[in-house]
């Protein structure tokens, strides 16, 4: 897939910069390690579904330890000229929040220009796997972007409680706190879904 069509120009001409300066580096590998698999979860990945929410950092997982190379910030102006700063996140560790199994599988890839995916490959997480990521720290900001990700259609109630269920079976320790989010994202998309399908038939009446 491509960013949408909303995504905004200045941020992704950012990321693409981050993503080609850890991709450098990867060149000098042989063919046969390659290519290197960058799995971008978070609000880059959001924008690029959504073209909603501008996050100030990247968080991405790969599918080798790589050593990242230092200089992972860039700075760019917006579209109304305000200083902005995106940065490459070194803390992100996708171990704490629930994940499910099939995540880095089921991810899709993202088609950048002067990206070259023979040797880094970048993909997003599904739309799907992207909102049971949001239910393991499920701050307000990680409520409000399943809503956007429901208001744009790319999740139902159904397949994000299954998904989320499916993930938890995975986990140990007490799930309590994670049952009760999965249940909450779960009320949040249903009431994003009527809230559109009301707005609709306003608009038809």
């Amino acid at each position: 897939m491509r960013p949408d069509r909303n995504a905004r120009a200045e941020y992704v001409a950012a990321f693409r910069e981050v993503v080609n300066r850890i991709a450098r580096p990867l060149s000098d590998l042989p063919k046969r390690a390659l290519p290197i698999r960058m799995y971008v979860a978070g609000g880059a990945a959001l924008h690029m579904y959504t073209g909603e929410r501008v996050s100030r950092d990247i968080d991405a997982s790969f599918s080798r330890r790589i050593a990242l190379p230092e200089n992972l910030e860039v700075a760019y102006r917006d579209a109304d000229g305000a200083a902005r700063l995106l940065y490459f996140d070194r803390q992100y560790n996708d171990m704490f929040g629930l994940m499910h199994e099939n995540a880095q599988e089921d991810s899709v890839p993202l088609t950048l220009e002067g990206v070259d995916p023979t040797i880094l490959e970048v993909r997003l997480l599904s739309a799907l796997d992207l909102a049971v990521s949001k239910l393991g720290r499920f701050s307000g900001q990680d409520r409000e972007d399943i809503a956007t990700l429901a208001r744009h259609k790319l999740i139902t109630t159904v397949k994000l409680r299954r998904r989320a269920e499916e993930a938890l079976a995975g986990y140990v320790g007490d799930t309590t706190r994670l049952q009760g989010s999965i249940e909450l994202a779960a009320r949040i998309v249903a009431d994003t879904d009527a809230r559109g399908d009301r707005a609709s038939g306003l608009k038809q009446s």
